[in-house]
């Protein structure tokens, strides 16, 4: 997801070079790996999983394409656009760029000729190095990624409002569960049927979609009122949650019954209540879409790197019990994910149905866009950041000022430990107790 800063470095020749692969041969072998790849996947039962990565690759490559634009436009000299790492598997070169794909799908990148004050290059190429263009085609070029991760979620925001509506605060059954050994639900108590839409809770209208899920959860024997939406109509239902520990649906325990914590459920499953878009009005919904979404991934973020957010994951690393029960509330913990858990929840999307797709790729790219933004090498900010600090320190009538990025390593190796901490942290996490499936 970052640029790559420094070119390698040419290797001895061998004394007897191998005979080269020619271009069909290296295809050939790519399709070879490619259809084994695939049917182990499929084979395994992992297509959902599998299709979800490829979707993530073009992502990570659409970031680098912001990158290798905004060069090529800037007149910097950019050598290599490849998807993966490791060993080439197929390239072709065009003028003085190589395109290719690598052995390990684990991201891609685009390799900018001096891009840090390290680098060594020839002279011949030094104005057109990184280093050597004006403050804001740095800029462009650092943040070009992350603004591709903006515009990607726009796309996918406008699909999303002409496909399904536009996304309301109001929660829609979508049907009604059924527990083993029970009777009678008290949602079908109630009367509540599938196909309605609760519109408030106690009197109030709802102005968050998990207000439904966080108040049922936390009314356990208690009476909480719903406005219930049907043909048009709001009638009010009485529904008395019932302490979920310990309560089957389809051999399935609704909550552990070890948990310390009563969670209450009225036997509904809940899917998002959207209304229809104005086509004149899709670009603005969208867009208002994509504000709200990055504010309350903004605020995400800037929680799980308090000390609070780091405290939370640091006791459910060391207590199961916690750990499990974030696992369980997927809407109420802000439990953030490694990769690993990415790709467990998109495998979940996937199967799901495009709606719920659309709308974690959104909140994917837009979390991608400010993570990379992080002032902190090697993430794209940190490059930014370098940039804005010479630009600063650069007096007129004197010579640009050039940082010496060595001396920022003592000062970022803390950060970078804290960083590596939290990210094996969520693995560990997502591996031990993965989130349990939030689309529904």
């Amino acid at each position: 997801m970052t640029l790559i800063a420094q070119e390698t470095g040419a290797s001895p020749p061998p004394t007897q070079p191998p005979a080269p692969v020619t271009n069909s041969g290296q295809i050939g072998r790519l399709l070879i790996g490619l259809a084994l790849v695939t049917a182990i996947f499929v084979v395994a039962g992992l297509g959902d999983l599998l299709l979800f990565i490829v979707i993530l690759i073009v992502i990570v490559m659409l970031h680098e394409l912001g990158h290798f634009a905004t060069a090529k436009w800037s007149g910097m000299k950019v050598t290599e656009y490849f998807v993966g790492f490791g060993p080439r598997l197929w390239s072709i070169r065009r003028g003085e760029t190589e395109y290719g794909i690598k052995a390990i799908p684990a991201g891609g990148y685009v390799r900018i000729t001096g891009f840090t004050v390290l680098e060594d290059v020839a002279v011949e190429d030094e104005p057109r190095t990184y280093r050597q263009q004006p403050f804001w085609k740095r800029i462009i070029v650092g943040s070009a990624g992350s603004v591709m991760h903006f515009l990607i979620a726009f796309v996918l925001a406008l699909i999303s409002v002409f496909a399904f509506g536009v996304a309301t605060n109001n929660v829609r059954i979508g049907a009604l569960e059924r527990w083993d050994g029970v009777a009678q639900t008290p949602a079908q108590q109630a009367g509540i049927r599938a196909g309605d839409t609760i519109v408030s809770v106690n009197g109030r209208a709802l102005t968050n979609p998990n207000t439904v899920h966080n108040v049922i959860t936390h009314s356990v024997g208690r009476s909480v009122t719903l406005g219930v939406e049907r043909d048009g109509r709001v009638q009010e239902v009485v529904v008395r949650p019932k302490d979920g520990r310990g309560v089957r649906a389809g051999g399935t325990e609704l909550a552990p019954r070890d948990d310390k914590h009563p969670q209450g459920f009225i036997g509904i499953e809940e899917v998002p209540a959207n209304a229809s878009a104005n086509p004149l009005r899709a670009f603005g919904d969208a867009g208002v879409y994509l504000g709200q979404q990055t504010k309350l991934e903004f605020s995400a973020l800037v929680h799980a790197f308090s000390p609070s957010g780091l405290s939370s994951i640091y006791h459910q690393v060391t207590n199961s019990k916690a750990a499990a029960h974030a696992a369980d509330n997927p809407g109420t913990s802000e439990r953030p994910v490694s990769v690993i858990g990415a790709g467990d929840l998109g495998a979940q999307a996937v199967h799901a149905g495009i709606q719920y797709l659309l709308e974690l790729l959104i909140v994917i790219n837009i979390a991608f866009a400010l993570l990379n933004m992080l002032p902190l090498m090697p993430f794209d900010g940190g490059h930014v950041g370098v940039a804005v600090y010479e630009w600063i320190r650069t007096k007129k009538g004197q010579p640009y000022y050039r940082a010496d990025i060595t001396k920022l390593f003592p000062f970022l190796a803390p950060f970078l430990a804290v960083l590596a901490a939290f990210a094996v942290s969520l693995i560990f996490l997502d591996i031990a107790h993965p989130i349990q499936n939030p689309f529904h």
